[in-house]
């Protein structure tokens, strides 16, 4: 959605690869309507159009497609794309309707641009799982490049929504990451365990506000009650009205 940031440069430079030298790689920016519930932030969401446009072309990126919402959306648009099984939990809470817009656009650019494959990175572990299950579903003839999570020097995960936070919810914002390698060295095999532990650990930043904690199976995103070699711990922490998830796998 723009606010390009090293994180996306990973993206790219994967995207390179895969290609290689016979192939192009495009870049989509589209801040999506459809994915924002009602009195969210979509309105005040970056959009550095200049500094992306240069970000692009640094990174050596074929084309940039970057369309308004006009031109994606139709007026009277009646025709949408949903996912119902992993889409019903997790961010889905929170932001109910959030993937059936996340869904709708992919399917949108993947049949405006065509691509042999396209790369997400796993820090939206949800929507990941989410698309890979649509592909599948359509029968989108796309490869689903995944990217491990970047990170800042100071463990946070790298995200357009970090400068939202002021420097004190920055500072404080690197919980997230410590709960995470906490509950992964624990040895814990109790979810439930496993969920107090990053909890305890969230709760000694006082600005934190937790959304969810859980720890799913990683293909199906169902809740697990013991560990296993596919399971991953998911997070979603307010820091004032910044909402930021991450996960980790636990297996």
């Amino acid at each position: 959605m723009g606010a390009l940031h090293k994180a996306h440069g990973e993206l790219i430079r994967v995207a390179r690869e895969a290609a290689g030298k016979h192939g192009e790689v495009a870049v989509s920016i589209f801040v999506n309507p459809l994915q924002f519930e009602p009195g969210s932030d979509y309105e005040r969401y970056p959009r550095p159009k200049k500094a992306d446009e240069e970000f692009c072309r640094d990174a050596g990126v074929d084309l940039l497609f970057r369309p308004s919402a006009d031109q994606v959306y139709e007026n009277d648009r009646s025709t949408f794309v949903e996912e119902i099984s992993l889409s019903g939990t997790l961010e889905s809470k929170s932001r109910p309707g959030h993937f059936r817009g996340v869904c709708t656009v992919v399917a949108k650019l993947f049949n405006i641009l065509a691509p042999d494959a396209a790369v997400f990175g796993e820090k939206d572990f949800q929507q990941l799982a989410i698309i890979r299950r649509m592909v599948r579903d359509l029968n989108f003839n796309i490869e689903i490049i995944a990217v491990p999570t970047i990170r800042e020097e100071d463990g946070l995960a790298c995200s357009s929504r970090n400068q939202y936070l002021n420097s004190e919810e920055r500072k404080q914002a690197t919980v997230l990451h410590k709960a995470l390698l906490a509950a992964k060295d624990a040895g814990k095999k109790s979810a439930n365990d496993v969920v107090a532990l990053a909890q305890s650990v969230v709760h000694k930043s006082h600005l934190a506000r937790i959304d969810y904690v859980e720890v799913v199976d990683a293909e199906t995103l169902k809740p697990v009650e013991m560990l296993r070699v596919d399971s991953v711990l998911l997070l979603a922490v307010f820091f004032g009205k910044t909402r930021l998830i991450d996960n980790m796998r636990l297996g």
